[in-house]
């Protein structure tokens, strides 16, 4: 599967106008006939004025096919395009090979955590990801991992994972015990100078979001 994370940066003040027009307009048109959604989130802390959503495909070719067949559809340029077009500023596209594919969480009223993490050029992607997987049923004792996937497009020698918890104060909570945790600690030493750069968003799902 290919995953395509599109970030849109909009106006300020704009935000519940793009959600309604994504989740009545677009999802109206679109579907999963076009790509499936997989999630779909508003900034809440960190890069503010954005929404992200998730994206999957069956491969590269069926990406482009059903972008090219949605480019044609009256109602999209039409009716959604015309709605969006002028509160957006920024638009930013990842394309994601999944490690771990999205699993939803077991309940909703979650908040999301996306972690983007760029690693060192070379071979710094693949040892900090496989440290992670063999370090990841640890991790999990504390809260679950919604996804994994290394960027293949949009950003070079780049990680991509999606958590989701409770409350502001659970992910506190369950990061404060992941930290004690011996296999934890050595996956940070043995991770830690693989990475150059470490970036957090925190995220809450859109009315219409499958991952809620």
């Amino acid at each position: 599967m290919l995953y395509e994370l599109r970030t849109y940066t909009v106006k300020p003040g704009t935000i519940g106008e793009m959600v309604k027009a994504a989740s009545t307009v677009s999802r109206d048109i679109r579907k999963d006939d076009y790509g499936k959604l997989e999630g779909y989130w508003m900034t809440e802390i960190g890069p503010l004025n954005q929404v992200m959503h998730l994206w999957s495909y069956k491969d590269f070719d069926e990406r482009s096919r059903l972008r090219a067949e949605l480019a044609g559809n009256s109602r999209w340029t039409g009716e959604y395009v015309p709605l969006i077009r002028p509160l957006l500023q920024r638009q930013d596209i990842r394309l994601l090979n999944a490690v771990k594919p999205p699993v939803a969480p077991a309940s909703t009223g979650n908040i999301y955590e996306l972690r983007n993490y760029r690693a060192k050029p070379g071979g710094a992607v693949k040892q900090w990801l496989e440290a992670l997987t063999e370090a990841l049923p640890a991790r999990e004792k504390y809260s679950k991992i919604v996804g994994l996937w290394q960027t293949e497009a949009g950003q070079p020698n780049e990680i991509c994972h999606i958590w989701a918890y409770a409350s502001l104060n659970a992910r506190a909570e369950a990061r404060a015990s992941a930290l004690k945790d011996p296999v934890w600690q050595e996956f940070l030493r043995k991770g830690g100078p693989l990475l150059d750069e470490m970036h957090s968003t925190i995220m809450l799902p859109a009315p219409h979001s499958p991952l809620q």
